[in-house]
């Protein structure tokens, strides 16, 4: 046994490796043996390792080592610096990269040059060159007023990995990039400049308003783009839509008409979300409650022909509502007040106003005092409650959130205003019980940040139910997929309990309501839907007679109906005979964060069945919230917020990528610096092999050299087995990792993508082949026995480079223009063939080696 290990076994030494840290290494056999078995290694210890090896193995090495050690460092001194003529044409003639062999580490400001190359090169837009099947994603558009945070960064990554992988596979990629007006958002901005030149939007009237707007988006609007562009997103830019383009806005009048001709949109006076700030109704899904300390009030209310002691203690978190009660509620198995049911109670400070004691299994015995006040006009729950059992509804407060003339004396006064000067009344009156600290469940509206208000509003609103169930037989057969799947339950939960869906705000910029009204006449009764203010007219005329007046509704569309289209509107709908759309409806994937499965995935998969019959994608990516590295939410008050932009200045696009690809689906992402600089570093591995290899390879002149290293063929098993065992072992290791990782990217797990391919380079290629390769590379006196291993390196890192570009392409692009024989763009290259050709025993064999020499 020993004579066998010792034949196989040559001497240790020491080699430097490419980032000049010493580390031992091993080298193969020099024999061109064509025996997968005819291999030969040997390791080089510290010299301190020399006593424990048996000197049967290693006979009288030492004395020889410093010599052999010095001859080396003297050859790599001497060694002409060898380029590729390929690499040395696109250094020179694009003016774009830069070679690894003349500089120390990946530039990142090459990555704009790069990205416009690309460009410039038309390699974003969809090819049918190599195949007819379309991997289609449509961009979540991002708001105009938009800067680049790091949930942006988030989506971009993905969904650029996705497309790059699909590209190189083959098949005509679109990812079809937008912005949303977002027409809150967008007003506000607006108005906020036009306020600190002293300039009301009443003062310039609404055609001057917008005007006001889109000249703000034509200067300021493609921020985001630009900013998006610097993530390395490869979107097909020349078919970039806007949601209030000509083109979308027909989509959007289009869409109205069909629903309300189908009567699933209509016109009422209903309690909704209402800002006082912005004097617009605000979508459920646009209202964030959050944890606030606030006050529960106990007020008396007597009961009327009771006595004194009659009366029934409230605890209320608004007293200033009480104007608007209809009702006292108490649960019909609550025997402290089941004397009362049926009764009426005397509402304070309304001069004796009665409303009747009522009981319902709705009321919670527990809460407060087991006592409800039902004041339907100015709570969600009341009002269901107020719908069902046909009680009135009162509304107490105006728009700007000041009670009404039904409060009477308070009239006029702030919301906030009443509240106080009621209870300062209702003690002095005995009818105050006690006020308690309490933590109260405050909602705020999404974009202005005020408490929202619950208050009876005349909007038009979209009939839910019926398209909810389309949507939920699109999951239960399988033409829809959500990822991860725990969010199918969430998704079908929220379906099947859905409310109708209040679409219009009372908002000057977005997509105005089709509808127009008949002067003199009743609006709630009489009114037309049409395309355009001429067939309105028409059609006014045809009703009324030819001297008819109009008028245009003048509110607008809530934005996510016009984002709802998205996925269709941009690829030319309602005209199904566009080409786009022929093309590339429906679309593959839609990927976005689980924060807006509500606001925007489901709206678009009822929308598109709606109106195309289809699900607009089979397939549903949602990403987690990004976190700081406690697991806290970024936020400026806490100062953890990190910047992509600047985070890109210091790690560098790649790393920023990487990091953020590593994540799991649907969970959220503690985001570190510490993870940065590792993926940095793991950014300078790639280009320290890169450099290494081309600095082994043959001088550009050297024919001979170059004919004896494009020999080697590693698709068929016979060429694998005539390999020695580390180039057997590292091809072997390659062919398995393609279809590992080519699995992982269908599957889109994308963060076992990212570890598998980083442990592979790290620690099979760079640790253990490349130290492999410098004994063949240095040592060997037959230039037939240095190709092998100058043919594996390019070989292998080849097919790193392709596998990596999905997740961090400049500084894959930058090495591969740098390699010889290349044809293309690496973004426009083909991807690795799987299925290829591997040797498991080579593998073992390899791994016992790997064992022995970690061992010592």
């Amino acid at each position: 046994m020993h004579a066998q290990f010792h034949s196989q076994f040559f001497p240790f030494c020491f080699l430097v490796d490419v980032s000049g840290q010493t580390k031992m290494a091993f080298y193969l056999s020099l024999s061109s043996s064509s025996s997968a078995a005819a291999t030969s290694c040997c390791c080089a210890p510290p010299s301190s390792l020399y006593s424990r090896l048996n000197p049967l193995f290693f006979p009288q090495r030492r004395r020889n080592f410093t010599s052999t050690l010095s001859g080396l460092r003297r050859r790599r001194r001497s060694k002409t610096k060898f380029y590729t003529v390929a690499a040395a044409v696109s250094a020179e003639n694009a003016g774009v990269f830069t070679s690894p062999e003349t500089a120390k580490s990946f530039d990142f400001a090459n990555e704009e040059r790069i990205y416009k190359w690309w460009e410039s090169q038309g390699y974003f837009k969809p090819s049918f060159d190599r195949g007819s099947d379309p991997f289609v994603v449509p961009m979540p558009p991002p708001n105009v007023t938009g800067s680049l945070h790091m949930g942006h960064a988030m989506f971009v990554t993905l969904e650029d990995i996705m497309v790059r992988y699909h590209r190189m596979k083959g098949r005509p990629t679109l990812w079809l990039p937008g912005t949303d007006h977002a027409g809150i958002a967008t007003q506000l901005v607006v108005e906020r400049m036009l306020a600190s030149e002293g300039i009301q939007r009443v003062d310039l009237g609404r055609e001057e308003f917008a005007k006001r707007i889109w000249d703000w988006k034509e200067k300021y609007g493609g921020t985001i783009t630009n900013q998006i562009k610097r993530l390395g997103a490869s979107c097909d830019w020349t078919r970039e839509r806007f949601t209030l383009d000509a083109e979308l806005s027909r989509a959007v009048v289009e869409a109205f008409v069909r629903l309300h001709e189908k009567g699933l949109i209509y016109q009422g006076s209903y309690l909704v979300n209402w800002s006082p700030n912005l004097q617009t109704a605000v979508s459920d899904l646009e209202v964030e409650y959050s944890q606030e300390p606030g006050a529960l009030y106990y007020i008396k209310y007597r009961v009327a022909g009771g006595s004194r002691d009659d009366y029934l203690t409230i605890a209320t978190t608004r007293p200033e509502t009480l104007f608007g009660d209809t009702a006292v509620a108490v649960n019909p198995e609550d025997e402290r007040y089941s004397k009362y049911i049926g009764k009426m109670a005397i509402v304070p400070l309304t001069f004796g106003r009665h409303v009747p004691i009522i009981s319902d299994k709705y009321v919670d015995k527990d809460f407060g005092t087991g006592v409800l006040k039902i004041s339907p006009g100015h709570d969600h729950n009341d009002y269901l409650l107020a719908r069902k059992l046909g009680l009135p509804i009162l509304n107490v407060m105006n728009k700007d959130a000041t009670l009404n003339e039904v409060a009477g004396l308070y009239c006029g006064l702030d919301r906030f205003e009443a509240r106080k000067k009621l209870w300062s009344d209702l003690e002095e009156t005995g009818l105050a019980v006690k006020k308690e600290a309490y933590n109260l469940r405050v909602p705020r509206s999404q974009r202005g940040g005020e408490i929202v208000e619950p208050l009876i509003s005349k909007q038009w609103f979209v009939t839910m139910e019926p398209l909810a169930e389309k949507a939920l037989k699109a999951v239960e057969k399988g033409e829809l997929t959500i990822m991860p799947e725990r969010f199918e339950k969430i998704y079908k939960h929220w379906l099947s309990n859905i409310k109708d869906w209040c679409i219009s705000r009372q908002l000057w910029w977005g997509h105005r309501i089709p509808v127009w009204y008949i002067v003199g006449k009743d609006s709630e009764e009489e009114y037309i839907v049409a395309r355009n203010g001429a067939e309105a007219l028409e059609k006014a005329q045809e009703k009324y007679g030819k001297h008819v007046e109009i008028y245009q509704d003048p509110d607008v569309l809530d934005t996510w109906f016009s984002s709802g289209l998205w996925p269709f509107s941009t690829l030319g709908w309602p005209d199904v005979s566009a080409e786009d759309f022929k093309r590339f409806y429906p679309t593959s994937i839609l990927e976005t964060g689980h924060d807006i499965l509500f606001f925007w995935v489901a709206r678009m998969v009822m929308m598109g069945i709606e109106f195309t019959g289809t699900v607009p994608f089979t397939n549903v990516y949602l990403h987690g919230l990004i976190r700081d590295s406690q697991g806290r939410k970024m936020s400026k008050t806490l100062g953890n917020v990190i910047d992509p932009l600047d985070t890109i200045q210091e790690y560098g696009t790649d790393a920023l990528r990487f990091t953020l690809a590593l994540g799991t689906p649907g969970q959220d992402l503690n985001l570190s610096v510490e993870r940065l600089a590792s993926n940095k570093a793991f950014t300078n591995k790639l280009w320290n092999a890169g450099k290494f290899i081309l600095q082994n390879l043959p001088s550009k002149s050297d024919l001979s050299s170059w004919e004896a290293l494009s020999i080697y063929k590693f698709d068929m098993v016979e060429s694998l087995l005539k390999l020695p065992l580390a180039e057997r072992w590292v091809v072997s290791k390659l062919h398995i990792l393609i279809d590992t990782v080519t699995s992982s990217y269908d599957k889109y797990f994308f963060g076992d993508v990212g570890r598998e391919l980083y442990d592979f380079f790290w620690a099979d290629f760079a640790d253990w082949y490349i130290e492999a390769s410098k004994a063949r590379l240095y040592h060997s006196e037959s230039q037939s026995r240095a190709s092998v291993a100058q043919s594996v390196l390019l070989y292998v890192f080849g097919n790193i480079l392709k596998m990596l570009h999905p997740f961090m392409p400049f500084v894959t692009e930058e090495l591969w223009q740098a390699l010889p024989s290349r044809e293309e763009a690496l973004m426009a290259s083909a991807w690795p063939l799987t299925s290829l050709p591997r040797h498991v025993e080579s593998i073992k064999q390899f791994e016992n080696l790997q064992a022995l020499v970690s061992f010592f």
